[in-house]
């Protein structure tokens, strides 16, 4: 320890190291400064294209940077009057390396992601910038777009409500802002289309995620999923169902050895006549296209009936289905047949049908962002996660020196026997500090917490408090704006991806908007003179009163999200002051209890009211929550494990479709297939090195009925001399080739193209969906082989092998099924699949409930438009030139302060009619 602190004290530490790298480039972008700065507006523009050209003719990124850094810092002073520092040089440099900006509150962002944003937005394959919400997307899109747009670049935004048109005119933009959840949705929503036309996303480039440890850390946990609805796959479960018992000998078969059963011609004339008197048969043929469904429902109801026996393959308890073991017996409760067999038992059993393969598509964050070819992420606290940022993403994390030295004083923690004895000390430190004028922000860890001290400090006489714990981002932003006027009291359940600066006195820009955005002329001049003249002097007394004080009420399991709270603070240069109060009774000391602290704070004898305060303390704790933190990343590294492996599965059939679709013909593909399905049929009924009167007749003469729809004289071939399975395969695949080319001639080649890549998609589809439920249910109960000393994540490779393989061997066999037994008819196109009345799904995982603002059920709803009080954002954009791609706006102005605390299942405050959550609330 003592030769590592005098070698940091003359070397350096390592990230000091890679700061200075940096230094000689930033010499050369301000050597260009005069230079850039006698350019006119044009010859300043024209500097985009002739960047372009040198990359055309062999430069890189890296060749360029400098004159483009010089070209963006004067292109920010000239549009939005700001000039980035050189530590912001720096920031926008790191960015550009594939690494992480570690820069604290208030250092300028936003601003410095446009350095590398630009850069890399020069060779035209689009650039995403990934916020945290819809609102900062907006923000931020709109407020740089007027230095991209003056650059001569094109900015789009993706937020939720857009359509696909929408979405990939703002893909198709130099730079996307858009939120992680939109991104990842998409590129999802991508892949269950069925031509690339259709598809938004362009492909995954650079990305630079805004907030990025919220994002690439806290949310990772939970995967994005889009399911879709099942409301009416009972009805047809039931439908099934009752079909089957009026089938008779002759309508089915059965083969208990390979537990396989089929309908004969005759009972697919039953079940055609049948369904034809309900209504519920398409077109005159059940083997139609339309009507996949139904004959996936009605096999899985034969199969149920047929072959499946209550008491012996499984029981009916508390209203489920429940399989047993065929070889111990035993119940298996939580696992399920696929393939929709074990709803067809639950229909036949008369118990509640659980949704069918609900899960359409998911990802995690993990594996969306590594998609990306070069990636970039900023945040005010990632240096604690580094070895997480390193070992998943490959990001190293660079700690970028602030522009002016901070003067925030952090104190030790304050740590308490009791809750009450630690806030009732919160809240006299609170009215203290009021009492001479100094803003306070107080961070909780829940929204119970934070409602308990408000109520806590109402009744000491502390009013006109701000309670900050909803998700409506706009009005959050407006609150946050406020932190810092003198008096203020702002309790905040998180203070992580806000993205409004705390600004002493108040937020300039805020206050504008919120008080002269309806003045013109002389009138808003005035007022915002006054605004300015009111701040100025509100600045000056929270200056004397000590700067903003941060207090936090506990610590949490993160010091990264500690740091997050007490970075509010100090910001340029500002003075503050943060402090931390803990009690024993405090989750993290309760549940990952700091050694001999108890005992310590008993052998002082500490009196009530009394707290114990020393730096050794501080670190006590801040060692403690470096191993929970550990811990917790053991844990999210153990699941990636887990997702890596359906990922690799996920690429492989994505990658397929993707080339399925480019493809102007499958048909090889599809014989390739038909010659497989061969050769399992004939390897199934033929032993290996057996005499013809070994061979199964009637299960070969059945599978190349039901899978190549032709009729085979099996039976004659086994009295022919020198017949053995190779001369079996080879007559079985030519009479299936002509059935098939016959069906070509009939109704064209270009027709059965067409009809033969639609099947193929929608199979590879359908089948991949069971195929996703079947390893969620494998990755729920694989961790029991641990107690047979085998490795789960092993055995779960190895079966989730297997069940991929198995799939690929369904999809051969349900593709060649359905050509061999389609007919066509010559009707109106059907329309092209509506993916908008799927659910999108992300679970937070601080509160387990969707975070997703909207689920979109029916048709698409049209862009929101500019959120209410954005409209300062979007003025100024126009003026400039922005040419920023959005809806138009169709929600109705509304004063934000009617907005706040409103239920999200309450009717809107702006008289829509609307849920909150669909209207305001959305944002």
């Amino acid at each position: 320890m003592v030769l590592a602190a005098i070698a940091k004290a003359i070397f350096g530490s390592a990230n000091d190291r890679q700061v200075k790298k940096y230094l000689p480039r930033v010499a050369a972008i301000n050597a260009l400064e005069p230079e850039y700065e006698k350019l006119t507006d044009e010859q300043l523009r024209a500097k985009t294209q002739e960047f372009r050209d040198m990359l055309a003719a062999g430069k890189t990124l890296d060749d360029i940077l400098e004159p483009a850094f010089a070209t963006v810092r004067e292109g920010a002073k000239r549009s939005l009057g700001m000039r980035h520092f050189d530590v912001q040089l720096i920031g926008g440099m790191v960015l550009n390396n594939r690494s992480i900006a570690e820069m604290k509150t208030g250092e300028g962002k936003t601003l410095v992601a446009t350095l590398a944003v630009y850069l890399n937005a020069l060779p035209g394959k689009g650039v995403h910038l990934v916020t945290v919400n819809d609102y900062l997307a907006r923000r931020d899109a709109a407020w740089m777009g007027r230095l991209y747009n003056f650059l001569g670049m094109s900015i789009g935004i993706i937020v939720h409500g857009l359509d696909d048109s929408e979405r990939k005119a703002a893909y198709d933009c130099d730079i996307t802002y858009g939120t992680n959840n939109e991104f990842g949705f998409d590129y999802l929503r991508d892949n269950m289309k069925y031509s690339r036309d259709q598809m938004v996303q362009r492909g995954h480039e650079y990305a630079i995620v805004d907030e990025v440890d919220s994002i690439l850390i806290d949310e990772a946990r939970t995967p994005l999923i889009i399911s879709g609805p099942s409301s009416d796959r009972s009805a047809l479960y039931e439908l099934a169902d009752s079909l089957i018992p009026t089938l008779v000998e002759g309508d089915f078969e059965i083969d208990e050895k390979q537990r396989s059963a089929t309908f004969t011609d005759a009972g697919v004339e039953r079940l055609e006549a049948a369904l034809a008197e309900a209504g519920q048969l398409k077109g005159e043929d059940l083997y139609d296209i339309e009507n996949v469904a139904l004959v996936h429902h009605l096999n899985s109801a034969l199969r149920a009936h047929k072959m499946f026996q209550r008491e012996k393959d499984y029981i009916v308890r508390n209203d489920e289905v429940v399989i047993i073991d065929e070889f111990t017996g035993r119940m298996m409760p939580g696992r399920r047949y696929s393939e929709g067999l074990h709803q067809a038992l639950e229909a036949k059993e008369h118990v509640k049908i659980q949704p069918e393969n609900q899960t359409l598509a998911s990802i995690t964050f993990q594996n969306y962002f590594r998609l990306y070819k070069k990636l970039a992420g900023m945040t005010g606290t990632a240096a604690t996660e580094a070895e997480e940022f390193g070992d998943i993403y490959g990001l190293n994390v660079v700690s970028i020196p602030t522009n002016v030295t901070v003067k925030r004083v952090d104190e030790d923690d304050a740590i308490f026997r009791t809750a009450a004895e630690k806030f009732e000390a919160i809240a006299e430190l609170i009215a203290e500090a009021r009492g001479r004028g100094q803003p306070v922000l107080v961070g909780t860890t829940s929204i119970e917490k934070s409602e308990m001290l408000a109520e806590l400090l109402r009744q000491k006489g502390v009013d006109n408090l701000q309670v900050l714990n909803a998700r409506y981002h706009e009005q959050e932003a407006y609150i946050v704006a406020d932190a810092g006027v003198s008096s203020a009291v702002t309790i905040a359940t998180n203070m992580a991806g806000r993205g409004t600066d705390i600004q002493l006195g108040g937020n300039l820009d805020m206050r504008i908007e919120r008080e002269a955005q309806n003045l013109e002329g002389a009138d808003r001049e005035a007022k915002i003179a006054d605004i300015k003249r009111t701040i100025a002097e509100d600045k000056a007394k929270v200056l004397a009163a000590g700067g903003l004080m941060i207090i936090g009420t506990e610590r949490h399991e993160s010091r990264r999200i500690d740091n997050q709270l007490r970075g509010r603070a100090g910001r340029q240069g500002d003075p503050g002051h943060s402090k931390f109060f803990l009690s024993l009774q405090d989750d993290l000391m309760r549940i990952f209890p700091v050694e001999s602290m108890d005992s310590m704070l008993s052998k002082l004898g500490l009196e009530q009211g009394e707290s114990i305060t020393h730096p050794w303390v501080t670190k006590a704790i801040e060692r403690a929550q470096a191993r929970v933190e550990a811990r917790n990343f053991d844990i999210r590294k153990n699941i990636l494990k887990y997702d890596d492996v359906m990922n690799d599965q996920r690429k492989v059939i994505f990658a397929e479709r993707l080339e399925l679709m480019d493809a102007e013909d499958v048909s090889d593909t599809i014989g390739n297939m038909r010659h497989e399905v061969v050769d399992d049929i004939v390897a199934k009924a033929i032993p290996e090195r057996s005499y013809p009167e070994q061979w199964n007749v009637e299960q070969l003469t059945a599978a190349a009925k039901t899978y190549l729809n032709i009729d085979i004289p099996a039976e004659e071939w086994t009295h022919e001399e020198g017949i053995d399975a190779e001369i079996v395969r080879e007559r079985i695949t030519k009479a299936a080739d002509e059935f098939a080319a016959a069906k070509v001639a009939r109704y064209s080649p270009e027709i059965m193209r067409q009809v033969e890549k639609s099947i193929l998609l929608q199979s590879i589809d359908g089948l991949w969906r069971e195929h996703l439920v079947t390893l969620d249910h494998l990755s729920k109960v694989i961790g029991w082989r641990g107690l047979a000393q085998r490795d789960p994540l092993m055995e779960y490779k190895r079966e989730a092998f297997e069940l991929f393989e198995q799939m690929l061997a369904s999809m051969r066999e349900l593709v060649t099924t359905q050509l061999s037994h389609v007919e066509i008819q010559m009707r109106q196109p059907a329309p092209t699949p509506d993916l908008s009345g799927l659910d999108e799904i992300h679970i937070d995982p601080t509160t387990g409930e969707n975070d997703v603002d909207t689920q979109v059920t029916g048709t698409m709803p049209r862009a929101l438009g500019p959120a209410p009080g954005l409209a300062a954002f979007a003025a100024a954009g126009a003026a400039a030139g922005a040419d920023v791609i959005e809806a138009d706006p169709a929600l109705r102005p509304i004063d934000p302060k009617l907005l706040v605390g409103v239920s999200r299942n309450a009717p809107c405050p702006c008289g829509s009619g609307k849920k909150f959550k669909h209207c305001h609330g959305a944002f």
